[in-house]
């Protein structure tokens, strides 16, 4: 049986005055002051799922987050969304810190834009050992 998460029960929730766009707006300023470009975001929702997805590039690589809102308990979309929009803004905040020590492609990996569409993050560890000397091949030339 799966344990499914709720927002009322991760950080963030009902902490904040400031609306979903207002964090996904500090997100992109972020983004483009640490050198991202072509900076892009939407919100979907599909049945009773919903999610972000930020796509960007830095240093001529692409990213792309896919960022879930977390059902609510209680049925408070916008706490799910305002508390989804905070997650990604503390998140990418601390994987900017993290690239100007140990540099933008170990920060951002699990965003890194595969050649078909999707982020890093959804490779089985077999894939990533098989694509990673191609990756770095591709970098050094």
């Amino acid at each position: 049986m799966t344990n499914i998460l709720c927002g009322e029960e991760v950080n963030y929730w009902m902490t904040s005055r400031s609306s979903a766009d207002d964090w996904i707006d500090k997100t992109v300023k972020l983004l483009e002051s640490f050198g991202g470009l072509d900076v892009d975001w939407v919100y979907g929702k599909q049945g009773a799922q919903s999610a972000y997805l930020i796509q960007f590039e830095l240093l001529e690589t692409r990213y792309k987050i896919i960022w879930p809102v977390l059902e609510s308990k209680t049925g408070n979309i916008r706490a799910a969304r305002v508390q989804a929009a905070t997650l990604i803004y503390h998140d990418v905040k601390a994987k900017c810190l993290t690239a100007r020590v140990l540099g933008i492609r170990a920060a951002f990996f699990n965003y890194l834009m595969l050649p078909n569409g999707q982020p890093a993050y959804i490779l089985q560890a077999e894939e990533v050992y098989e694509m990673l000397p191609k990756m770095l091949v591709s970098r050094i030339e």
